[in-house]
C-alpha cells in the first residue's frame, strides 16, 4: 500500500529533489521577511527528504550502520550561502537539491531556494559521515544511491 504522506517528500526530477514548502508566521522576522535561519530548515528538508527519496530510508539506514559504527551522524562541515531577495509569509518555495560531488566520507550538495522561477537562495553545503567524532567512510549503499542522482552541472 502506498504511503498516503509520500507527497509531504517532495518529489526527484531530473535528477534534482524538489521540496516544497510554505512560508509561515514563524519562519518571518518582525519585518515580515522570512528570517534567514529559516532558509537553513528549509534545506535541512530538503537534503532529508532527498536522501529517504533516493532510497536511504534512514531508520532502517540508521539501524544498520549504528553496528558498524556506533554513535554515527551526517553533520554539515561546511555552507556557502548566498541571499539574494527575501520570502514572505504564504509564500510558496521550493527548495531544489542536487548531489554534485560524492566523495568517501562527504557529500557536496548543491541547493537551491525558488519562489517560482526567482532564486532567494543559493548554497553549496558539504555534509559528512562521522562515528566517534571522525570522518569515516558513507555506507556503500547510500553513496551508490547519491551517485546515481549526481549532477554534473549546478542545480
Amino acid at each position: 500500500m502506498p504511503d498516503p504522506t509520500s507527497h509531504l517528500d517532495g518529489e526527484i526530477r531530473d535528477g534534482r529533489h524538489r521540496q516544497p514548502v510554505r512560508v509561515y508566521y514563524e519562519d518571518t522576522d518582525f519585518s515580515g521577511a522570512v528570517y534567514h535561519a529559516s532558509y537553513l530548515r528549509f534545506m535541512e528538508r530538503g537534503r532529508t527528504n532527498h536522501l529517504r527519496l533516493v532510497g536511504a530510508d534512514q531508520r532502517a539506514l540508521f539501524q544498520e550502520v549504528a553496528k558498524e559504527a556506533p554513535g554515527f551522524a551526517f553533520v554539515v562541515r561546511s555552507m556557502q550561502i548566498e541571499f539574494m531577495k527575501p520570502a514572505r509569509m504564504d509564500d510558496i518555495l521550493e527548495v531544489v537539491t542536487a548531489p554534485v560531488e560524492v566523495k568517501g566520507a562527504s557529500i557536496i550538495l548543491h541547493q537551491r531556494v525558488n519562489r517560482g522561477e526567482e532564486m532567494l537562495v543559493d548554497a553549496r553545503v558539504q555534509v559528512a559521515f562521522v562515528s566517534g567524532g571522525r570522518a569515516q567512510r558513507i555506507p556503500k549503499p547510500l553513496r551508490v544511491a547519491m551517485e546515481s542522482h549526481r549532477l554534473v552541472s549546478a542545480v
